[in-house]
């Protein structure tokens, strides 16, 4: 039977994501049988597993790091916000339902059950299972119905160690007033503490760490410097895969506001040649981009809107009036074309919009959530490509005609008269190494990383991070068999 250990965070952002993926890829080097688990996880940023669910991006890249398939049990709620006050609900990889913030809160203890389920199951096949909270167990008044933090903890039994943010500084209040503000019985809960994104001489904390400790009675698992190669890893927030380089290849990205499965862009920004550069709203699309990539959106129709509003659009005609080029994925293939239509009000209220008109295709928008992991094969070169499709809508239309993939005998993406424009519903395709540089160099950029290597190899030396800077002996310690909900 395995036992479990979580790592809550004293705020958001503080390194949860990076650190389980670094203590899940040390104790597997270790030998032993590892399994994610975040309960409760809010992206829009989602993998496609196996089962033929999704999952938030950073479980399947902290599967990736315990050397195991992605699995919808390790994600078992998953919110993908649409609105500011309303997001769809997948549980255990399904679409559960679309609930306003309001109504989510009143629907979080019926949860409770299937997340505990997925997390049994896990456990049933593991050594240990590592486990990610989200946000901070101090926001005690969301405490009621919690299934991502302490709720959780307490219902499966679960100990937890609480992480801390040093580069944010306050880093002292963040860990002290934690178990200030929680219950007593959550705060019992807590067996130990670690600091995370310490830059220089970590001695210079020893009296800090001291502090903590007097003031808490928790044991320190250590002081985690800054591991510099994070910005290699799968990014959780758009923001953090920005990347500029000077020279080279040059891709701009508009930032949308419900930009979806960005995941496309981290093999494009680990390029030494290829610079990604991402555009906030009230920026123009640079003049020397080389392509513009329109990536994949939660509100396709609202985030046109907002992609007019910017003055996105005309900066759009003059890029392909220079001899630039344009790339859309999922919902920014939708957009490139002729015309939106939602006549069952999927994404609001039932409506017909004009697209982008760069693409002679129309999308009408469909119930049926379309998800798989495919193969394909690029036209053009026949390189192999890897990747998934996750999206609602149908595209058809004359540009159609020129697809530049095959996706096991299917025809996939559009391409105008010209080729400057193409479109796909095809995420993750960049991941492909044989299709990355067939595409990129027919556009003229160099590509030199071969991105799962690379990626499999900065798992590693987080790793070794780890294992140098975290008491991992004493968190096997600290973790517990697990109490079981069998009713």
């Amino acid at each position: 039977m395995a036992k479990a250990i979580m790592i809550q965070g004293a705020g958001s952002n503080v390194g949860k994501s990076m650190v389980v993926a670094g203590i899940a890829r040390a104790l597997a080097n270790r030998g032993l049988s590892v399994r994610p688990f975040k309960p409760q996880n809010m992206s829009n940023n989602a993998a496609v597993t196996e089962d033929g669910g999704e999952i938030g991006r950073a479980q399947a890249l902290q599967a990736l790091a315990a050397r195991v398939a992605p699995h919808t049990d390790m994600n078992p709620v998953l919110l993908k916000p649409e609105t500011d006050t309303g997001a769809q609900v997948i549980v255990q990889g399904k679409l559960f339902a679309t609930l306003r913030a309001r109504d989510y809160s009143k629907s979080k203890p019926d949860l409770m059950r299937p997340t505990l389920e997925s997390f049994q199951r896990l456990c049933d096949g593991a050594d240990i299972v590592v486990v990610e909270g989200a946000g901070s167990p101090a926001e005690v008044n969301l405490r009621r119905g919690d299934i991502a933090n302490m709720g959780f903890a307490e219902a499966a039994g679960v100990p937890v160690i609480l992480l801390g943010d040093i580069d944010r500084g306050g880093v002292i209040a963040q860990i002290v007033g934690t178990q200030t503000i929680l219950p007593e019985a959550d705060a019992a809960r807590i067996k130990g503490f670690a600091i995370n994104k310490f830059r220089g001489d970590v001695r210079l904390f020893d009296d800090g760490m001291t502090v903590i400790t007097q003031r808490t009675g928790w044991p320190s698992l250590g002081v985690l410097p800054w591991f510099a190669d994070a910005w290699r890893l799968p990014a959780e927030d758009v923001m953090d895969i920005a990347s500029s380089k000077g020279d080279g290849f040059k891709i701009a990205v508009p930032r949308l506001g419900r930009i979806a499965n960005f995941d496309d862009l981290d093999p494009l920004a680990a390029e030494p040649g290829v610079s990604v550069d991402i555009i906030e709203p009230g920026r123009a699309l640079p003049g020397d981009a080389d392509m513009v990539l329109i990536p994949g959106s939660k509100s396709t129709i609202a985030d046109l809107a907002d992609f007019r509003a910017q003055g996105w659009d005309i900066d759009l005609k003059a890029h392909i009036r220079r001899g630039g080029h344009v790339l859309g994925i999922c919902g920014g293939y939708q957009m490139l074309g002729r015309e939106i239509s939602d006549p069952d009000g999927i994404e609001g209220g039932p409506e017909t919009v004009p697209g982008l008109g760069l693409l002679d295709v129309v999308t009408v928008m469909t119930p049926q959530k379309r998800l798989a992991l495919s193969r394909a094969t690029y036209l053009p070169s026949g390189a192999p490509v890897e990747g998934y499709e996750i999206h609602l809508g149908e595209t058809t239309g004359p540009d159609c005609a020129r697809a530049w993939l095959d996706l096991s005998g299917r025809a996939e993406g559009a391409s105008s008269r010209n080729g400057q424009v193409r479109g796909c519903y095809l995420h993750g395709l960049f991941g492909s190494d044989a299709f990355r540089a067939a595409y990129l160099s027919q556009l003229g950029a160099q590509v030199q990383v071969a991105y799962s290597d690379e990626l499999d190899a900065v798992l590693d030396r987080l790793a070794v991070h780890i294992e140098t800077h975290f008491d991992l002996d004493l968190l096997l310690r600290l973790a517990q068999r697990p109490r079981y909900c069998n009713s």
